[in-house]
Protein backbone atom coordinates (compact mmCIF):
# COMPACT_ATOMS: atom_id res chain seq x y z
CA UNK A 1 0.00 0.00 0.00
CA UNK A 2 0.70 3.63 -0.38
CA UNK A 3 0.39 6.39 1.32
CA UNK A 4 0.92 9.78 -1.12
CA UNK A 5 0.99 12.97 0.60
CA UNK A 6 1.90 16.58 -0.14
CA UNK A 7 4.98 17.09 1.01
CA UNK A 8 5.46 20.27 3.63
CA UNK A 9 7.62 21.54 6.21
CA UNK A 10 4.92 21.86 8.86
CA UNK A 11 3.91 18.57 9.18
CA UNK A 12 6.59 16.85 7.84
CA UNK A 13 9.06 18.82 9.80
CA UNK A 14 10.68 15.46 11.59
CA UNK A 15 10.76 13.12 8.40
CA UNK A 16 13.92 11.66 7.45
CA UNK A 17 14.61 9.40 4.61
CA UNK A 18 17.32 6.34 4.28
CA UNK A 19 19.69 7.46 1.60
CA UNK A 20 20.81 3.14 1.82
CA UNK A 21 20.00 0.83 -1.42
CA UNK A 22 18.77 -2.63 -0.35
CA UNK A 23 16.58 -5.56 -0.93
CA UNK A 24 15.24 -4.99 2.52
CA UNK A 25 14.34 -1.17 1.39
CA UNK A 26 12.47 -2.28 -2.02
CA UNK A 27 15.49 -1.85 -4.26
CA UNK A 28 15.65 -5.71 -5.27
CA UNK A 29 14.06 -5.36 -9.11
CA UNK A 30 15.29 -6.53 -12.18
CA UNK A 31 14.50 -3.60 -13.92
CA UNK A 32 13.00 0.23 -13.50
CA UNK A 33 11.80 3.16 -15.50
CA UNK A 34 14.22 5.28 -17.58
CA UNK A 35 14.18 8.50 -18.96
CA UNK A 36 15.58 10.24 -21.96
CA UNK A 37 17.17 12.75 -19.92
CA UNK A 38 19.58 10.51 -18.51
CA UNK A 39 20.56 8.25 -20.79
CA UNK A 40 23.50 9.38 -21.52
CA UNK A 41 24.73 9.00 -17.95
CA UNK A 42 22.81 5.36 -17.79
CA UNK A 43 24.65 3.79 -20.63
CA UNK A 44 27.97 3.65 -19.18
CA UNK A 45 26.20 1.49 -16.76
CA UNK A 46 23.22 -0.41 -17.56
CA UNK A 47 21.45 -1.73 -20.54
CA UNK A 48 18.75 0.59 -21.86
CA UNK A 49 15.94 -1.44 -23.40
CA UNK A 50 12.49 -0.56 -24.68
CA UNK A 51 9.35 -1.77 -24.04
CA UNK A 52 5.96 -1.56 -24.85
CA UNK A 53 3.07 -0.33 -22.24
CA UNK A 54 0.78 -3.27 -22.21
CA UNK A 55 -1.94 -0.48 -21.93
CA UNK A 56 -1.34 2.65 -23.57
CA UNK A 57 0.78 0.62 -26.23
CA UNK A 58 3.50 3.64 -25.89
CA UNK A 59 7.05 2.62 -25.83
CA UNK A 60 9.03 3.06 -22.58
CA UNK A 61 12.49 2.93 -21.64
CA UNK A 62 13.57 1.00 -19.10
CA UNK A 63 17.19 0.11 -17.31
CA UNK A 64 18.28 -3.65 -17.20
CA UNK A 65 19.41 -4.45 -13.13
CA UNK A 66 19.32 -7.91 -13.02
CA UNK A 67 18.36 -11.57 -14.81
CA UNK A 68 15.83 -12.97 -12.50
CA UNK A 69 12.46 -11.43 -11.10
CA UNK A 70 13.01 -9.42 -8.01
CA UNK A 71 16.99 -9.29 -9.03
CA UNK A 72 18.92 -6.22 -8.69
CA UNK A 73 22.75 -7.23 -9.79
CA UNK A 74 24.25 -3.96 -8.44
CA UNK A 75 22.90 -3.95 -5.08
CA UNK A 76 25.88 -4.80 -2.58
CA UNK A 77 25.36 -4.05 1.00
CA UNK A 78 29.31 -3.68 1.07
CA UNK A 79 29.46 -0.30 -0.64
CA UNK A 80 28.32 2.39 1.90
CA UNK A 81 25.61 3.12 -0.48
CA UNK A 82 24.19 -0.08 -1.08
CA UNK A 83 24.61 0.39 -5.05
CA UNK A 84 27.97 -0.57 -6.72
CA UNK A 85 27.77 1.60 -10.35
CA UNK A 86 28.89 5.37 -10.11
CA UNK A 87 25.55 6.46 -11.87
CA UNK A 88 22.19 5.09 -10.35
CA UNK A 89 18.61 5.78 -11.81
CA UNK A 90 16.20 8.31 -11.41
CA UNK A 91 13.32 6.52 -10.40
CA UNK A 92 15.74 4.61 -8.22
CA UNK A 93 17.56 7.72 -6.14
CA UNK A 94 13.81 9.43 -5.77
CA UNK A 95 12.90 6.70 -3.34
CA UNK A 96 9.74 7.51 -1.82
CA UNK A 97 9.29 10.87 -3.19
CA UNK A 98 7.03 11.62 -6.68
CA UNK A 99 5.72 14.48 -8.53
CA UNK A 100 2.22 15.76 -8.63
CA UNK A 101 0.83 18.84 -10.04
CA UNK A 102 -1.33 21.05 -8.38
CA UNK A 103 -3.45 24.23 -9.34
CA UNK A 104 -3.74 27.50 -7.36
CA UNK A 105 -7.05 27.97 -9.11
CA UNK A 106 -9.51 26.42 -11.97
CA UNK A 107 -7.81 29.11 -14.21
CA UNK A 108 -4.47 28.15 -13.38
CA UNK A 109 -1.66 25.63 -15.24
CA UNK A 110 -1.06 23.10 -13.30
CA UNK A 111 2.30 23.07 -11.52
CA UNK A 112 5.03 20.41 -10.31
CA UNK A 113 4.72 19.83 -6.49
CA UNK A 114 6.88 17.22 -4.64
CA UNK A 115 4.99 14.82 -3.07
CA UNK A 116 5.88 11.62 -0.71
CA UNK A 117 4.66 8.11 0.47
CA UNK A 118 4.39 8.26 4.20
CA UNK A 119 4.18 4.18 4.13
CA UNK A 120 7.27 4.20 1.99
CA UNK A 121 9.72 1.65 4.13
CA UNK A 122 13.01 4.41 3.85
CA UNK A 123 10.61 7.08 5.41
CA UNK A 124 11.59 7.45 9.07
CA UNK A 125 12.27 9.91 11.57
CA UNK A 126 14.60 8.19 13.36
CA UNK A 127 17.19 7.14 10.40
CA UNK A 128 18.70 8.85 7.32
CA UNK A 129 18.59 12.43 5.81
CA UNK A 130 16.65 15.19 7.20
CA UNK A 131 14.03 16.33 4.30
CA UNK A 132 13.77 20.27 5.99
CA UNK A 133 16.18 22.49 8.29
CA UNK A 134 15.72 22.79 12.15
CA UNK A 135 15.22 26.05 11.34
CA UNK A 136 13.30 26.06 8.11
CA UNK A 137 14.19 25.90 4.63
CA UNK A 138 14.82 22.36 2.66
CA UNK A 139 17.73 20.52 3.57
CA UNK A 140 20.77 19.36 0.77
CA UNK A 141 19.39 15.90 0.56
CA UNK A 142 15.64 17.34 -0.45
CA UNK A 143 17.25 19.89 -2.52
CA UNK A 144 18.91 17.28 -4.35
CA UNK A 145 15.34 14.54 -4.65
CA UNK A 146 14.19 17.59 -6.23
CA UNK A 147 16.81 17.67 -9.36
CA UNK A 148 16.13 14.12 -9.62
CA UNK A 149 12.47 14.40 -9.63
CA UNK A 150 13.41 17.30 -12.62
CA UNK A 151 15.10 14.47 -14.73
CA UNK A 152 12.39 12.60 -14.29
CA UNK A 153 9.52 14.97 -15.00
CA UNK A 154 11.32 16.69 -17.89
CA UNK A 155 12.17 13.03 -19.11
CA UNK A 156 8.61 12.19 -19.16
CA UNK A 157 7.88 15.07 -21.07
CA UNK A 158 10.44 14.00 -24.07
CA UNK A 159 10.10 10.70 -24.36
CA UNK A 160 6.57 10.15 -26.25
CA UNK A 161 8.23 12.89 -29.01
CA UNK A 162 11.30 11.13 -28.67
CA UNK A 163 9.64 7.53 -29.37
CA UNK A 164 7.58 8.94 -32.37
CA UNK A 165 10.74 10.02 -34.15
CA UNK A 166 12.44 6.60 -33.57
CA UNK A 167 9.02 4.78 -35.07
CA UNK A 168 8.95 7.37 -38.52
CA UNK A 169 12.32 6.21 -39.28
CA UNK A 170 12.01 2.70 -38.32
CA UNK A 171 14.78 2.54 -35.64
CA UNK A 172 13.08 0.37 -33.14
CA UNK A 173 13.36 -3.51 -33.38
CA UNK A 174 13.00 -6.63 -31.56
CA UNK A 175 15.12 -7.57 -29.51
CA UNK A 176 15.98 -11.55 -27.49
CA UNK A 177 18.55 -11.28 -25.39
CA UNK A 178 20.52 -15.02 -24.82
CA UNK A 179 22.11 -15.50 -21.59
CA UNK A 180 24.87 -18.66 -20.49
CA UNK A 181 25.78 -18.30 -17.12
CA UNK A 182 29.00 -20.22 -16.57
CA UNK A 183 26.61 -23.26 -14.08
CA UNK A 184 25.24 -24.21 -17.41
CA UNK A 185 21.74 -22.48 -16.68
CA UNK A 186 20.73 -20.72 -20.16
CA UNK A 187 17.69 -18.26 -20.12
CA UNK A 188 15.74 -15.83 -22.89
CA UNK A 189 15.04 -12.27 -22.18
CA UNK A 190 11.87 -11.86 -24.29
CA UNK A 191 9.50 -8.67 -25.04
CA UNK A 192 12.08 -6.06 -25.50
CA UNK A 193 13.08 -3.74 -27.87
CA UNK A 194 16.62 -1.69 -28.78
CA UNK A 195 17.34 0.88 -31.61
CA UNK A 196 18.69 -1.12 -34.93
CA UNK A 197 22.24 0.34 -35.33
CA UNK A 198 22.68 -0.57 -39.11
CA UNK A 199 19.56 1.65 -39.69
CA UNK A 200 20.74 4.36 -37.81
CA UNK A 201 23.84 4.30 -39.40
CA UNK A 202 22.42 4.22 -42.95
CA UNK A 203 19.97 7.19 -41.79
CA UNK A 204 20.41 10.22 -44.64
CA UNK A 205 21.96 13.30 -43.75
CA UNK A 206 19.09 15.55 -43.30
CA UNK A 207 17.28 12.72 -41.69
CA UNK A 208 20.67 12.49 -38.74
CA UNK A 209 20.65 16.26 -38.77
CA UNK A 210 16.47 16.63 -37.54
CA UNK A 211 17.23 13.56 -35.12
CA UNK A 212 20.45 15.66 -34.23
CA UNK A 213 18.71 19.30 -33.58
CA UNK A 214 16.01 17.99 -31.56
CA UNK A 215 18.72 16.32 -29.91
CA UNK A 216 17.23 12.59 -30.12
CA UNK A 217 20.32 11.25 -31.91
CA UNK A 218 22.67 10.98 -29.17
CA UNK A 219 19.94 9.02 -27.06
CA UNK A 220 19.36 6.70 -29.94
CA UNK A 221 23.58 5.77 -30.04
CA UNK A 222 22.81 6.02 -26.21
CA UNK A 223 20.59 2.81 -26.51
CA UNK A 224 22.94 1.33 -29.07
CA UNK A 225 26.31 1.67 -26.35
CA UNK A 226 24.50 0.33 -23.68
CA UNK A 227 23.54 -2.76 -24.59
CA UNK A 228 27.34 -4.33 -23.98
CA UNK A 229 26.18 -3.61 -20.16
CA UNK A 230 24.66 -7.19 -20.58
CA UNK A 231 27.66 -8.63 -20.74
CA UNK A 232 28.62 -6.63 -17.06
CA UNK A 233 25.28 -8.04 -15.69
CA UNK A 234 26.23 -11.86 -16.87
CA UNK A 235 29.69 -11.13 -15.19
CA UNK A 236 28.50 -9.66 -12.32
CA UNK A 237 25.93 -13.08 -12.13
CA UNK A 238 28.52 -15.60 -12.77
CA UNK A 239 30.41 -13.93 -9.88
CA UNK A 240 27.68 -14.36 -7.31
CA UNK A 241 26.66 -17.49 -7.91
CA UNK A 242 30.35 -19.22 -7.99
Amino acid sequence: MTNHVLLNNVSHQNLKVIPRYSAELGDNIASILAFPTEFVELQKEYPILIRKNSESQKFQATALLGLNKDENLYLNPANRSGWTANYIPAAIVKGPFLIGLQSQDEDSSANPVVHIDLDHPKVSEEDGYPLFLEHGGTSPYLDHITSVLKIIHEGMATQDAMFSAFSELDLIEPVTIDIDLNNGEKRQLVGNYTINEEKLASLSGDKLEALSKRGFLPLAYAVVASMTNIRKLIEIKNAKIQ
